[in-house]
């Protein structure tokens, strides 16, 4: 199941790609908006933050806006900053990759089998959303 911090994310993202491009947003109205709890969603914005998704600006007139075009914030990067892996076990994930204890080898297993095919078709559909499609 997709957690909130993954879809407060996402809704952020998308309230702010309708916004005025470069205009920046106080977490305050995304937070009114969206009905997610300000101190929750800060914590989301400053980690798409430091991955230079978006950027801030301190001050009266402050607060979040895109730093990249729509276009090109994938959604495989979004999930994976906010979610974690998107291999649904360890022995199949590309980035997080880990041996699983009770399977002494993958090649015969079909949960590993099954499991990479569940990845590359949701690997497929990330690596080809941005946020524009969403929008």
């Amino acid at each position: 199941m997709l957690s909130k911090k993954t879809k407060y994310g996402l809704k952020a993202l998308l309230f702010l790609a309708r916004q005025e491009k470069n205009t920046p947003v106080q977490i305050s109205m995304i937070s009114k908006s969206e009905n997610i709890s300000q101190k929750f969603l800060e914590s989301i914005l400053l980690t798409l933050r430091k991955i230079g998704v978006l950027g801030s600006k301190k001050g009266k007139n402050g607060g979040y806006y895109l730093l990249k075009d729509p276009q090109d914030i994938k959604m495989s990067l979004v999930m994976r900053t906010l979610e974690g892996p998107i291999a649904m076990v360890p022995c199949v994930s590309l980035n997080f990759y880990e041996k699983c204890d009770d399977c002494p080898d993958e090649t015969l297993c079909g949960v590993h089998t099954l499991m990479a095919e569940v990845r590359d078709k949701t690997l497929d559909i990330f690596n080809n959303k941005s946020l524009a499609d969403l929008v």
